[in-house]
């Protein structure tokens, strides 16, 4: 997830249910982003991979031929497991990212050959870790991943997208409506700390499960993510080969925050090779923001009220 201060505030989903945020208004564009984050999981790139973004500047519609995101035939039996009789939706999301996402800078050209191994299925694997009729918040949602992933694998799911970029979130509630998930999927166009304070008059976000994929390191993105888990929910973080060694770095300030002790767990094994990787944190203390001390006067007496 970046923070972009300037790309700030919340957007309407295409009118699903529950209802979304505030309504589209005008933004500026968009002309740079935050740097990249160093902890994208195994084949995924960073969703502010800069050079990407300058590559895909230079793509046209020409350039980006669906034909790339056709399933090839080594991947059909599991995307039949992992999406069932919802394939064709994700096979029409594969084509939006293959074609939209590269010409718009989702997504980098050099990943649409692989689309379904490294990104829809490495995506798809995660449901088998979230509860039947769970209320999932996407942080960082980038171009949807996981969290539009998710909700076409899990038809159950109720599915916040969060993302403070304006090219994004317009990217996001183009692709919510074209794939007909308007009464499953709304997008949050704001940062994670918005969604879980309440801005322009939309009160806070929470749900039983935050998701994010190549955001930020453990302790940046705990800070961000558990306070939108409801007590007892759980933040799913999608990595890489790195996850125990972030656990070990940063597991005093996950507890900190709140959250129990991390658990590393391998999704879809025996489906997808390799497994998509995830580090699991149940939110089990409720922790609010620090209250600022109560100033005291000059001789060490009481303030007096004025």
């Amino acid at each position: 997830m970046t923070h972009d201060d300037t790309t700030a505030g919340a957007v309407d989903g295409p009118g699903g249910t529950p209802p979304g945020p505030s309504p589209v208004r005008p933004e500026p564009t968009v002309t740079s982003d935050a740097a990249p984050s160093t902890d994208a999981p195994e084949g995924a790139p960073s969703p502010t991979d800069t050079s990407e973004d300058a590559l895909s500047s230079a793509v046209t519609a020409e350039d980006a031929s669906p034909a790339v995101a056709v399933l090839p035939p080594e991947l059909a039996a599991a995307a039949r497991t992992l999406f069932g009789d919802r394939l064709d939706l994700a096979a029409a999301y594969a084509e939006l990212l293959a074609t939209d996402g590269v010409v718009r800078g989702l997504i980098g050209p050099r990943e649409a050959p692989r689309i379904w191994d490294r990104h829809l299925l490495n995506c798809a694997a995660v449901a088998e870790r979230i509860p039947e009729g769970a209320t999932v918040l996407d942080v960082g949602s980038g171009a949807g991943l996981p969290g539009l992933v998710l909700a076409i694998a899990r038809p159950d799911l109720t599915v916040t997208l969060i993302e403070p970029l304006s090219r994004r979130t317009s990217f996001l509630i183009e692709a919510v409506q074209h794939l007909g998930l308007a009464k499953m999927v709304r997008v949050f166009r704001g940062r994670a700390d918005e969604a879980a304070t309440g801005s322009t008059g939309i009160g806070p976000l929470s749900g039983d499960v935050v998701t994010a994929r190549a955001v930020a390191p453990l302790d940046r993105l705990s800070t961000w993510c558990l306070p939108l888990a409801v007590r007892g929910g759980r933040l799913i973080a999608l990595k890489g080969a790195s996850a125990a060694e972030e656990i070990a770095e940063h597991a005093q300030t996950v507890a900190r925050l709140g959250g129990g002790e991390p658990e590393v767990h391998r999704c879809g094994e025996g489906v997808i090779d390799p497994p998509t990787t995830v580090v699991e944190i149940v939110r089990e203390r409720m922790i609010g923001p620090a209250r600022p001390k109560a100033a005291k006067s000059a001789r060490g007496g009481r303030s007096r009220r004025r």
